[in-house]
C-alpha cells in the first residue's frame, strides 16, 4: 500500500466530519474518564511480549502469573503492538485478557490504536515479523485475523486513537496542531471507520495526524509552545502523553512538562529498557528496573 504523501490543506477532514455528522459520535466507545486514581502508561512494545510483562510487572499492574492485581488503575498502551517482532498475537491476548480482568476490579485497560496497527489493517505488511505471520498458521489466516472482520482486527477497531483520563491525554503519535482542533469523539471515531473499511483513510493515513506525527518529539519547544497550549486548553488538558518516536535514554519531558514521551524501544529490535510512566496522587513518575524518578510536570490550567 502506498501512504499518502503529508496533507497540505484541511480538505482531508471533510469527509470525517460527514462521516460522524451522519452517524453520530461513537458513544459506546467512551474516551474521557474522571476522577482516575493511578495511570500506568506503557509505550510501543512491537511484538515483544516479554518487554510488555515486564513492563506490566514493573508497573504493578499484573502479577507473576500475569493476573491483573492493578485494581482501579488505568493502564495505557500507547500503541503499536504489532510488527518487527514476532510476538504481537501473545501481546495482544495479553492485553485482551487485562481488560475483562480490570474490568472486573473496576480499574481499565486502554489498548490505543497506533500507526503499525493501522498500516496492517489497511494491508501495509512491510514492517511483518515472520514469526507473526507463523503464530497465526500462515500468511492467509495472519491476514484473515488482523483484517477489519477477523478476531483481532475487530479488537483494534473497538479501541481509540486519543483518550483523556483525568487532564491527561494519551496518543501514540501526538496532536495535530497544524489544523483546528477536533473533539476526541470526532478523532476516535473517524478513525476507527477508516480501518473498519467504513470511510476512505484520511485521518489514520494523514502524517501530521493523530498516528503519525512526531512534531511532539521533533519540533523546538519554542515553535510548538503556543500551538500545543491552544490545543491543550480545547480538550481541557494540562499534559499529554504519546509513544511512537523512539528515545533509548528513558522516558523525555518537554515544553515545560506539557510533554511526556514515553517509547523508550523497548522491544528486542531497538534494545531500548523496559519502562512505564506512572500517573499516582497527581504525581507523575517515569519507573524502571531498580530506579523511579520523578517527573514535572504544571499544574493544571487549561479549561475546556
Amino acid at each position: 500500500m502506498q501512504l499518502r504523501p503529508r496533507f497540505r490543506s484541511l480538505s482531508f477532514l471533510f469527509p470525517c466530519l460527514f462521516l460522524i455528522a451522519r452517524c453520530g459520535p461513537a458513544g459506546d466507545v467512551p474516551c474521557v474518564w474522571t476522577d482516575v486514581e493511578r495511570v500506568v502508561a506503557i509505550g510501543d512494545i512491537h511484538g515483544d511480549y516479554h518487554q510488555l510483562v515486564r513492563a506490566l510487572q514493573l508497573g504493578q499492574v499484573i502479577d507473576a502469573q500475569n493476573q491483573w492485581i492493578g485494581g482501579r488503575t488505568h493502564l495505557v498502551h500507547t500503541g503499536d503492538v504489532l510488527d518487527r517482532g514476532p510476538d504481537s498475537r501473545k501481546a495482544m491476548d495479553l492485553l485482551i485478557s487485562l481488560e475483562e480482568q480490570a474490568l472486573k476490579a473496576g480499574g481499565r485497560v486502554h489498548a490505543l490504536i497506533g500507526n503499525h496497527e493501522a498500516m496492517i489493517l489497511q494491508k501495509d505488511y512491510r514492517y511483518v515479523h515472520p514469526g507473526e505471520v507463523q503464530s497465526h498458521g500462515g500468511q492467509e489466516e495472519f491476514e484473515r485475523a488482523l483484517s477489519p472482520g477477523g478476531a483481532y482486527g475487530r479488537w483494534i477497531c473497538g479501541h481509540n486513537a486519543v483518550i483523556r483520563l483525568n487532564d491527561v491525554l494519551f496518543v501514540h503519535g501526538g496532536l495535530p496542531l497544524d489544523a483546528p482542533p477536533l473533539p476526541l469523539e470526532t478523532i476516535n471515531a473517524a478513525i476507527r471507520a477508516e480501518l473498519a473499511g467504513r470511510a476512505s483513510p484520511a485521518m489514520s493515513v494523514n502524517r501530521e495526524g493523530a498516528l503519525w506525527t512526531r512534531s511532539l518529539a521533533r519540533c523546538d519547544p519554542d515553535d510548538l509552545e503556543e500551538k500545543l497550549e491552544s490545543a491543550l486548553r480545547f480538550h481541557g488538558a494540562r499534559a499529554v502523553v504519546a509513544g511512537h518516536t523512539v528515545f533509548k535514554d528513558g522516558i523525555q519531558v518537554r515544553c515545560g512538562g506539557r510533554v511526556i514521551l514515553i517509547d523508550v524501544g523497548m522491544s528486542s529490535c531497538y534494545g531500548g529498557p523496559v519502562a512505564c510512566l506512572v500517573i499516582e496522587k497527581d504525581r507523575f513518575f517515569a519507573r524502571y528496573p531498580g530506579s523511579t524518578k520523578a517527573l514535572s510536570v504544571p499544574a493544571h490550567t487549561a479549561t475546556p
